[in-house]
């Protein structure tokens, strides 16, 4: 005979009672709970006791989450300032130096002005730009230093235009072919630029040493007034190049005059700007189609 598919508990009484009470207890936490809805929805003040000492007992424990958060997103912080701070460091060098090109170069305006309203009495003429060019190649290292940009003379570029970029004098254009110039840089070993200090107009030639600096040497002789720091800017002496352009700012100081840094480096500049020859600008003679072109490097 097959046994019964329903089993019953048997007839201990242990587990009747068992299975009895559990159903009794379920029955009264069902209860107990709608009992507890009902109040919180008609009182909801009544837990509040409850809640709060619930809420005190729990807050070591949030306390110390809270503080092992906080303390994980600060090491995550260190660990991503470590990472991002040369970029950022970087980006603000490079602001904080245009922004002392910007105002040595303001200055250098300022000036200009003054000295042309007082002696001359004539406004300051600007001048525009020939053309937009990329630099596409400079020498790296040698006494001799070149570059080329992208523009020639299909663009109106001529020989003996001054060339600058952001941060400053680049150059002038040596040789001009249909689509692209040749730029003798300021550092070359056979480049004069005329330059004066930007704060109060002390004269001096900026010659190219050839290793990427300029030779500062003063028209006046004397008491070296230069200092470390000081920006120097063109003159607008010889007509070439128009007055107030950033050209180097001191690094050393000489028996005649200062070793100055280049603020416009060919390596760090990409795109830059043809400009006319002042005096051409101001309808004068082209001091540039006078000019003597330097000699090349003697070839061995």
């Amino acid at each position: 005979m097959a046994p019964p598919s329903i089993r019953r508990t048997g007839f201990s009484k242990r587990a009747q009672y068992g299975t009895f009470f559990g159903y009794m207890a379920a029955v009264v936490g069902a209860l107990i709970g709608v009992a507890a809805l009902l109040v919180s929805i008609y009182e909801p003040k009544a837990f509040s006791g409850l809640r709060g000492a619930a809420s005190d007992a729990t807050a070591p424990v949030g306390q110390a989450v809270a503080a092992g958060r906080e303390t994980g997103n600060g090491f995550l912080d260190i660990i991503g300032g470590y990472f991002t701070r040369g970029s950022r460091v970087a980006r603000l060098e490079k602001e904080a130096e245009l922004n002392r090109i910007r105002l040595a170069e303001a200055a250098a305006t300022a000036e200009e002005n003054r000295r042309l309203k007082a002696l001359l009495d004539l406004p300051k003429e600007t001048t525009g730009e020939v053309a937009k060019a990329q630099l596409i190649a400079s020498t790296g290292s040698s006494p001799r230093r070149f570059a080329t940009i992208s523009a020639g003379s299909s663009r109106g570029v001529a020989t003996g235009m001054p060339v600058r970029s952001p941060l400053g004098l680049v150059g002038r254009v040596l040789e001009a072919s249909r689509n692209t110039a040749r730029v003798l840089l300021i550092t070359d070993s056979e480049s004069v630029v005329p330059v004066r200090r930007s704060r109060d107009g002390i004269t001096a030639t900026a010659r190219g040493v050839g290793d990427g600096t300029l030779r500062l040497e003063l028209v006046n002789l004397g008491l070296n007034p230069l200092k470390p720091g000081d920006v120097f800017v063109t003159s607008g002496s010889g007509g070439l190049f128009r007055p107030g352009i950033a050209v180097a700012v001191v690094s050393k100081l000489t028996h005649d005059g200062a070793i100055a840094q280049v603020l416009s480096d060919p390596s760090a500049s990409e795109f830059v700007v043809v400009e006319p020859a002042w005096a051409a600008s101001l309808g004068l003679p082209d001091a540039a189609a006078t000019a003597t072109p330097p000699s090349e490097p003697a070839k061995r």
